[in-house]
Parts: C-alpha cells; structure tokens; sequence
C-alpha cells in the first residue's frame, strides 16, 4: 500500500480508501460491514469515509462499533454533512454545522473527526457563515481538516480567497476514466492551492468492473441488482456503447497484469493532485483485490490508449 499526503494538511492518508456511501448505510449486513472496515485497516488502508447522510446516520454508527478499540490515531477519519436529516435539519448554516458534527462524533463515537467535509455547496447560506462555522469547529478540536464534495469553481475559488478561515484541504468528486469533468477546472484549481482529491465512484458504479456485458441482465448479486444499492444503475440495460468500450479495455488491463478494476484504479491514481480513491467493499476480498492498484506500475502508453477507447463514450458516460 503506498501513501499520499492530503493536500497541504499533515494528514498522511492510503491511497486506496475505504467507503461507506451504500455499503455500511444498509446495503450491507451489520457483520459483514464491520469485517470489510477490520480487513481494511489490516491490509494497510488508513482512510476510512463517510458522511452523516448515509443511512441517516447508520453508517457512521456501524462505523462507530467497528472502529472502537482502534488506536485513534492509526487511522484518518472523514465525515461530512448537508443533505437532509430531518425535515429541517439541513445545510450548511452556522448551526448545522455545529448540530451536525456533534452528531457524528456520537455515532463515531471519537472525540474528533480528521476530515469534516461540506457534501455539497449550500446557496442559500452565505459563503462566509459557513466558512467561519467549519473554522469555530477545527479550532474547538472537534475537526482537524475540512474539505468540500462537487462544489463549483467559482465557490471553491471564493473560499480560497477568503481571509482568517481555515484552509480547504481536500475536495470529493466523481472522477473515473468515464467521468473526467474534474479534469476541466476542479483539479488545475485545487492543485493551485494545496487541496487534493479524494475520489469517489472511481469504477464507475462498478462499471469499470467489466461484470456488466452488452446486451446481458447484470449478474445475480451485483450492485444492480440490489434493491438498495442498484438505483444508479437503473439503466446499465441501455449502455450498451459504454459497456463495449470497457470490454475492449479487457487485454490493455492484462498487458498490465491486471484485473479491469485494478486497471481502471490505477488509471484513477496515475493524476498527482489525486492523494485518495474510495472503494466500497461488501466482503473482504473485495479489498484484497482493489488494493493491488495501490502499488500497481503501468505503461502509460495503456492509459492513453484507454482514454482513446473510451473517449467516444465519455459524454454518455
């Protein structure tokens, strides 16, 4: 397993890291999601993610009794908040903020989180409320870090420039070889101003996977075919362009002595401004195989031949 540093933080975080978003929150049993988060941290995965929405709160909580016992500082912790808890318990004003992490660290049961993390931009409060809120619970010692998750440029550009906050250390977006838009501005920015990317969805759904074939029903016990678990997928049927490029992907990830997932995470840790990727794992070996990405040495002649592969499929994508 190799290790990054988290932007311009001193947080030293695994560059494989562990999920929580429709595993831990319900999608998998209880014991079966607290083995996958032993395993991790066995096998040398040190980010471990969620968010207080996940379940509402059921996976920081299953998070809470798998972590308890851990040495606190043998791991690096993130959680974020914004989306709707209650039917008034939402965003990112001066008081969730404050409601919301207190909250967390309950059902986390620690005394603070590495890593709080805005889940999106919230319009309707101001910028500098927001900002000033996330730096009162960093400087209360219930946060070390803050980091945002798919807000916009000119956002990210306004907390940047604004004086006596806390810094953005990390950003959370979408980014696979099927979806590049970070590429655009969020990433040219982001490696401006010491903030890295911790990815999220970096197999495309399970997409890059290579388990969902043109023209084939998903295979029984794969994420679309979960009730709880499958709504992004919902028309994987109708892909059938996008599921033929990533076939082809099949002898480049072999010419790398590599599986298509661990191709398309390699792909994913090949970008510097990158530190983590987050996998979602439902059984132990799921990690065992992803994690081989981590220490994986590919040509980066197969990279370019997979972007030009997939470039036709990019905007379906």
């Amino acid at each position: 397993m190799k290790y990054r540093k988290l932007g311009s933080s001193d947080l030293i975080v695994s560059d494989i890291s562990l999920g929580s978003w429709l595993t831990y929150s319900g999608g998998v049993e209880k014991a079966q999601s607290i083995a996958c988060v032993k395993h991790a941290l066995a096998q040398g995965i040190t980010l471990i993610d969620t968010a207080n929405i996940y379940g509402k709160g059921a996976a920081e909580t299953v998070l809470g009794e798998a972590l308890a016992g851990v040495k606190r500082d043998s791991y690096v912790l993130a959680t974020k908040l914004f989306f709707p808890m209650t039917e008034t318990d939402r965003g990112l004003s001066r008081g969730q903020i404050h409601k919301q992490i207190d909250a967390s660290l309950k059902r986390l049961r620690v005394d603070y989180v590495d890593l709080y993390q805005c889940h999106r931009h919230d319009p309707e409060t101001p910028l500098e409320e927001t900002m000033q809120a996330l730096s009162e619970i960093v400087r209360a010692g219930k946060a070390r870090y803050i980091g945002f998750s798919e807000w916009p440029v000119e956002a990210i550009r306004a907390a940047i420039e604004m004086a006596g906050v806390e810094k953005f250390v990390s950003s959370q977006p979408q980014y696979s070889m099927i979806w590049r838009r970070p590429e655009e501005q969020v990433i040219p920015l982001c490696a401006a101003h010491g903030i890295s990317q911790i990815v999220w969805s970096p197999l495309g759904q399970g997409i890059l996977t290579g388990k969902y074939l043109p023209g084939a029903p998903p295979p029984a016990g794969s994420r679309a075919t979960s009730a709880t678990m499958g709504h992004f997928l919902a028309d994987i049927g109708t892909r059938g362009a996008l599921l033929e490029a990533v076939q082809a992907l099949r002898p480049l990830a072999q010419s790398a002595g590599l599986t298509l997932a661990q191709f398309a995470l390699a792909w994913v840790l090949r970008e510097p401004n990158v530190a983590s990727a987050i996998i979602g794992a439902s059984r132990p070996e799921q990690i065992d195989e992803n994690i081989v990405a981590s220490d994986a040495v590919v040509d980066p002649d197969l990279f370019r031949e997979a972007d030009a592969i997939l470039a036709p499929v990019q905007k379906a994508a």
